[in-house]
């Protein structure tokens, strides 16, 4: 990559899982009734087609790893996981009323967290059960969970596996032990090499790596060493993430210093070394940050073009409604967004009310639901057209304009009603998707509010 580039366009960005991305969202959330009425026009359309998608969010960990940015609650005691899945199941029950009557078909299913596996395997089969009462499965239905290596047991394999599941993302990050002593990760290769076989020896039919490039201490050298060991254990996809410094919202990340971390130099060549030996191993890039391979459904979703992304990532589930379940999960209904209360007692005092438990939202409007479309295909398929006059506004037109840099930089291709992002442009995806963004254009953050886009 021309380096001239990198430190032209290494910029802070969003991730587009969302548009308008979470901190512009309109100050005040869709009231209660506003809120309802979203869900019965949402849940009537995707009922009828393509199902309905649960994210469930399970914060608890046992220890604090300190890169991570999600909503956490650090604890040793156990005895939290029965309150709060009582907490969740009454929150989905709040919404299956709204449903009148309507048997909700599940299209996919994801617990993520935190930990999903610091709860027992009894509780959350308890959580599982419950919760499909009163539901049909998708014939195509996707469950998955996210799994610590160093707390995930055959027990939880066999319990998720009778109950659904057949997808587990295992967060390995990286396999360096001076890399995971700095982020206090405690794991070794061959709880992931066991995890990894179990789960294929019991009928699992994807396996999924989250890695991250841009720790501290990482090197070349200990990346070529990683992914080595990676692709000798063969996942069928793998998350390759950029770490996110955001230490003024995460202040855990201030236990190592920025001088722990690789530049931007530096970070780039732990992305190439990285993606290249993915690549040499047969992974194909069928995302930002993505790779699987050509027998995984990720990348066949990718070829046929329904490739689909939201708040839990990519995804071949296409689903226009995802409620999220939890503190801090971000409900999905395509015209509107709602994140739950992120401290767990503020959450289940509100449950307990009789009410959802929603802090933050947003209700898209006509020119919001144009840009987020254009957005979602640039992130899934690296392009976008616009055959028809309503498919453009004039929000939309502003963007396109400001891609003239682009255009020289050769990162687009830009003709008429299309838009085509080159092989050279994938690695500035977020930068492509900045330029559309109306809302970030319309009032620039004065401080730092996303991480770097490479």
């Amino acid at each position: 990559m021309d380096k001239d580039l990198l430190f032209k366009y290494n910029v802070p960005g969003p991730r587009y899982t969302s548009y308008p991305t979470v901190p512009y969202w309109q100050q005040s959330p869709p009231t209660q009734t506003e809120w309802n009425n979203l869900i019965k026009e949402a849940f009537s359309f995707s009922n009828r087609n393509e199902g309905v998608s649960l994210y469930i969010h399970l914060p608890y960990c046992e220890s604090l790893c300190t890169y991570c940015g999600c909503n956490t609650r650090i604890t040793i005691n156990h005895a939290v996981e029965k309150t709060y899945i009582e907490s969740l199941l009454h929150e989905w029950s709040i919404y299956k009323r709204l449903f009148e009557g309507q048997e909700p078909v599940i299209k996919e299913i994801h617990l993520g967290g935190g930990t999903p596996t610091f709860f027992s395997p009894e509780n959350l089969t308890w959580l599982i059960k419950t919760a499909m009462e009163g539901c049909r499965i998708h014939p195509e239905a996707q469950f998955s969970f996210e799994a610590h290596p160093g707390n995930t047991t055959d027990s939880h394999l066999e319990a998720l596996y009778r109950v659904g599941f057949r997808r587990i993302s295992i967060g390995v990050q990286d396999f360096s032990p001076i890399v995971l002593a700095a982020i206090n990760r405690h794991q070794t290769f061959e709880q992931i090499r066991h995890l990894t076989q179990k789960s294929r020896e019991m009928g699992y039919t994807s396996i999924n790596y989250d890695m991250i490039y841009g720790l501290p201490f990482q090197k070349s050298c200990s990346m070529m060493e990683t992914m080595i060991k990676v692709v000798q254990l063969k996942p069928d996809r793998i998350a390759f993430y950029s770490y996110a410094h955001i230490p003024w919202i995460k202040p855990s990340q201030r236990s190592y210093s920025e001088n722990d971390l690789p530049d931007a130099d530096k970070k780039l060549a732990l992305y190439q070394t990285g993606k290249n030996v993915l690549e040499l191993a047969g992974y194909q890039d069928i995302g930002m940050d993505h790779f699987a391979l050509k027998s995984d459904a990720l990348f066949k979703a990718s070829q046929e073009g329904k490739l689909h992304r939201n708040f839990m990532g990519y995804t071949e589930a296409n689903t226009r409604m995802l409620i999220g379940l939890g503190t801090s999960a971000i409900s999905d209904t395509w015209f509107g967004f709602a994140q739950n209360e992120k401290n767990i007692d503020t959450y289940t005092k509100r449950l307990q009310k009789g009410e959802l438990p929603i802090y933050k939202g947003h209700e898209l409007t006509k020119e919001d639901l144009i840009i987020r479309k254009h957005i979602l295909n640039l992130m899934t398929r690296y392009e976008t057209h616009w055959p028809q006059p309503n498919q453009i506004c004039e929000a939309f037109n502003e963007g396109l304009q400001r891609m003239d840099e682009m255009v020289k930089d050769e990162l687009v291709i830009l003709e008429p009603y299309r838009l085509r992002i080159t092989d050279k442009g994938r690695a500035f995806i977020r930068n492509i998707c900045m330029a559309l963004d109306a809302r970030l254009w319309a009032d620039k953050p004065i401080n730092q509010i996303f991480s770097k886009t490479v």
